[in-house]
């Protein structure tokens, strides 16, 4: 796999591939581009996941507002977050979702799944608060560093239940 670098990135970018940035060149670096914080749930339920996807069942979640200064104050625990961007993966690609480092040294992170070949959507993590203080997040961090990388022997686009999520 190869991975995207900026220049080609910001070609995604003006052929509408990743839509929403709120500051193109502050979001975009050398290998990735960053996605911003859109909203905070909180989880008011059980999962359940099995082989066939025949008794997968999401938990219910509650949104966490922001107050009037525009943050929120996260006690150690686990949150799914909804992102700013739209994200249209090209067919050829996938790409990868890590957190920023300043989230890390705060004692927090993000935990995302694979963006396959073809998924367009809003997409959604996991934000785990290990930080036994908790911690502030405001609306439209940057969260996650999104790797895009080139994939070879692509046959199929993904075509799951999440494609077109939060749009």
């Amino acid at each position: 796999m190869t991975v995207i670098g900026d220049r080609l990135i910001a070609e995604l970018i003006e052929s509408g591939h990743i839509v929403g940035l709120l500051h193109e060149e502050m979001q975009l670096h050398p290998a990735s581009i960053e996605l911003t914080l859109r909203k905070v749930m909180s989880f008011k339920g059980a999962g359940v996941m099995d082989f066939t996807n025949q008794k997968r069942k999401v938990p219910e979640c509650e949104e966490v507002p922001f107050n009037e200064e525009g943050y929120v104050d996260l006690k150690p625990g686990a949150y799914k977050v909804v992102f700013n961007e739209v994200v249209k993966i090209p067919p050829d690609c996938m790409a990868i979702g890590l957190p920023r480092s300043s989230l890390l040294r705060s004692g927090a992170t993000i935990i995302c799944g694979l963006w396959d070949p073809g998924y367009t959507g809003r997409s959604e993590a996991l934000l785990v608060v290990f930080n036994p203080y908790g911690i502030r997040i405001y609306r439209n961090a940057r969260l996650v560093q999104l790797v895009i990388m080139k994939v070879m022997g692509v046959t199929r686009r993904y075509a799951g239940i999440y494609q077109g999520e939060n749009m």
